[in-house]
């Protein structure tokens, strides 16, 4: 890597770039790369936008995989993670970027364009706090001062995230005359009249997204997380997603349908998600015998292409296992080509309109005195739970009738429990980093996830009887760098949001 920084150029990158430096300070560009003089914003915010979603999907590979929605072959259970890919693609793909995009913002007076640019910044270095703790942040963008950063208390990182939050929405809500306004580049709502409007919606939704983790040790309040929601996303047209144009493929896509079918690496559907939809956990009462989900998103196979017996129950596999599902038959449940999920076009899924519910529903909850036991919740709360579990299966295209109208799932106002809440959003949320930070919060309760328990472990295996709860950080930065430690045990060591 070159120490001697003669001087900064910004690389215009796409959306599955091959990350090729070992550093994110690294100033060696691609042959393509061009000056940040040459680009406009409109350049950069496409960028900017993508490579979020781009960040957390690189994340959910692995913390799918800790939340069991998924596994190696359908067993493998992922051991501990530095989630080098998502760490890349924030410091070396997506701040650089933003610095720039916020320097050209203002030189232009475009308010609102640089209200969505700190939204951007915000959710990612919140992000990076989640997943490592302590982040560089303050000297990370500045490599020509700071060849070698420091950490920053992921405390301070985290509030000053959750600022600029507050600052881009009341950005948003004032006036703006500037003329700037989101095109083509706004690659989440398209653009328009509408798009900032849209943005400021998203921007309340993060924020009770956040609001809810700080509950423990951030000083917020299920007030607090209300307040907020109540200005957020209300139907499922303002999905914080990325879609994908018919000449690009969905990476789930890539992984699991097209590699599966060639005997190369793929995931298949964990017990614990299957276990809360196949009638397990939670026995249907009515005339149904299955989640209307299941038939949308997966198969039932004994090969590739080779239809189990449709009187087979969903067997998912168990993490950590040899193939088994917890009945002691082997696991039959792979994604589906053409999946919801899984179709070659499906979008990749940030922040949605389900889980705005869901996050009002719990806050409603917690409001009314709950706990991880008791029962009982505000009529508000519990047409927020329904609401949530109606805009999934909306989302989906199912009938979802007689599901809604089963007892295991429309239980009563004043018989709902938060484990109620949490399988639904689980569901709902596959393939959402924001599961695991839901484990964490509840110190992956069993009693808020229901049948919840580790992955299925040898005795040489590594930290038995431990869940991971963070990441390690990345050889790239440990091995070059005196000021970010190794330390291979902090992957079962908290991080202050949720200890």
């Amino acid at each position: 890597m070159k120490k001697n920084i003669i001087n900064l150029t910004l690389i215009f990158t796409a959306i599955f770039l091959a990350i090729g430096c070992d550093n994110y300070l690294d100033v060696n560009t691609p042959s393509g790369a061009q000056e940040e003089s040459a680009l406009g914003m409109k350049d950069l915010m496409g960028p900017a936008m993508r490579n979020t979603v781009i960040a957390n999907y690189y994340a959910a590979i692995v913390f799918s995989n800790y939340v069991q929605n998924f596994g190696e072959y359908g067993y493998g259970a992922s051991g501990l993670t530095s989630n080098a890919t998502t760490w890349n693609v924030i410091y070396t793909d997506i701040l650089p970027n933003i610095k720039v995009l916020e320097a050209k913002a203002a030189e232009n007076g475009a308010l609102h364009y640089g209200a969505v640019i700190k939204m951007l910044e915000a959710i990612n270095i919140s992000f990076a706090v989640e997943c490592w703790g302590d982040v560089s942040y303050s000297q990370a963008s500045d490599p020509v001062n700071y060849q070698y950063p420091t950490l920053d208390d992921g405390q301070t990182v985290y509030n000053q995230a959750f600022d600029l939050l507050n600052e881009a929405i009341a950005i948003l809500e004032a006036p703006d005359s500037s003329g700037f306004m989101l095109g083509n580049e706004d690659v989440i709502y398209g653009g328009g009249n509408d798009a900032f409007n849209q943005w400021l919606k998203a921007a309340y939704t993060y924020k009770a997204r956040m609001q809810l983790k700080m509950m423990k040790n951030g000083g917020t309040t299920a007030s607090d997380v209300l307040s907020s929601i109540n200005k957020g996303f209300t139907s499922n047209d303002d999905d914080f997603q990325l879609d994908y144009p018919d000449d690009k493929n969905n990476p789930y896509y890539i992984t699991n349908v097209v590699q599966r079918s060639t005997s190369n690496f793929y995931y298949a559907i964990n017990d614990q998600l299957i276990s809360l939809m196949n009638g397990k956990q939670y026995p249907f009462a009515g005339s149904i015998t299955e989640d209307p989900r299941l038939t949308s998103m997966f198969v039932k196979e004994t090969g590739v292409g080779i239809p189990a017996p449709d009187t087979d129950p969903w067997r998912g596999f168990m993490s950590g296992g040899d193939g088994e599902s917890s009945d002691g038959e082997s696991g039959n449940v792979y994604y589906k080509d053409g999946g919801f999920h899984t179709s070659s076009n499906s979008p990749l899924f940030f922040l949605s309109y389900s889980e705005a519910m869901f996050i009002k529903a719990e806050a409603e909850f917690l409001v009314n005195g709950g706990t991880t036991t008791s029962s009982g919740t505000t009529a508000s709360g519990y047409n927020a739970y329904l609401e949530g579990i109606q805009a999934n299966i909306d989302k989906l295209g199912v009938d979802g009738s007689d599901y809604l109208a089963d007892s295991s799932v429309d239980v009563g106002q004043s018989n709902l429990q938060l484990h109620n809440i949490m399988r639904e959003k689980y569901i709902a949320n596959i393939h959402n980093t924001e599961t695991y930070s839901d484990f964490r919060r509840y110190d992956f309760s069993s009693d808020v996830f229901k049948g919840l328990d580790l992955r299925l472990q040898q005795p040489d295996d590594e930290y038995v009887g431990q869940w991971f709860t963070k990441c390690i950080y990345p050889t790239s930065e440990t091995d070059t760098n005196t000021n970010i430690p190794y330390d291979e045990s902090s992957s079962v060591t908290d991080i202050w949001l949720f200890q």
